[in-house]
């Protein structure tokens, strides 16, 4: 595997973030289509340049580094081909409680995800989760399962909610209602339980603590008890969710002590 250092755009002291992209399928047929890789990053690049344009972009250097931090960690346990790319990540400046992850290698956080990852270790369990949607190909599997596209929708979406986080989610809902492939359609119930039990082995071998992925989730329910959370909307939790995670610790905190073993410790500084 070759180490990757993650790159996060920096115009001025600015950064962008890349959003949650997706691909138009190509159907002659009822029956779904794959959708290449290639096929997938060029959408998904299309989609950060769109995003770069459109969104505010967050400008503190400390908190830049925060989670420039983490994400390095998970990115450089990466197996090839996914260790192998030169990951970008990029920061909205955008209260909504949400990552994304892009395939290609692309990583995005909203600022207002730090309100429920409240360390290194609940941050690391968010952006693995996210990568592990793209190392699982579930982007592919959602867009070739789509007839039509919904490219555009996130944007609009954020735009017609000026910032407040409860008015964007009302937004994307009504326009998600009139696409059969929204920008962040939620993934299917499989395809989170794999992504949680993937993540949870990519943070805990980046040395952080899986056990913080529990009050994660709790945070991230008493979020959702305020405002409607985009992040916890398309990742359904509850006490199922919680007691599967736990589940799996008997598997991951063995991986982690063995990375603490072998000096990977992140000590990243929360803002």
């Amino acid at each position: 595997m070759t180490t990757q250092r993650i790159s996060y755009l920096m115009p001025i002291i600015a950064v962008a973030l890349i959003v949650s992209g997706c691909a138009t399928p190509s159907q002659q047929s009822s029956e779904p289509s794959w959708i290449s890789e290639e096929e997938m990053a060029a959408q998904a690049a299309r989609q950060f340049a769109e995003m770069k344009a459109s969104m505010a972009l967050i400008t503190d250097r400390d908190t830049i580094d925060y989670i420039a931090c983490v994400a390095n960690a998970i990115v450089q346990v990466l197996e090839s081909p996914y260790g192998d790319l030169a990951w970008e990540m990029a920061i909205f400046d955008e209260d909504s409680v949400n990552a994304f992850a892009m395939p290609g290698g692309k990583i995005g956080v909203m600022r207002g995800i730090l309100k429920a990852a409240q360390n290194q270790h609940q941050l690391a369990a968010v952006i693995g989760h996210e990568i592990a949607h793209v190392t699982a190909k579930h982007s592919n599997e959602r867009a070739s399962r789509s007839k039509t596209t919904g490219i555009g929708i996130q944007v609009a979406a954020v735009l017609l909610g000026a910032g407040n986080q409860g008015a964007t989610y009302t937004a994307y809902e009504a326009l998600r209602q009139g696409a059969e492939f929204g920008l962040l359609r939620p993934f299917s119930r499989n395809q989170e339980s794999e992504a949680d039990v993937i993540g949870l082995e990519y943070m805990a071998r980046a040395g952080f603590d899986p056990r913080q992925s529990v009050p994660l989730w709790q945070n991230m329910m008493a979020q959702g008890k305020e405002a409607p959370a985009e992040f916890l909307s398309t990742h359904p939790s509850g006490e199922k969710r919680i007691d599967a995670l736990i589940s799996q610790w008997s598997k991951t905190l063995p991986m982690y002590n063995q990375a603490l073993e072998e000096g990977r410790d992140p000590d990243c500084q929360a803002p």
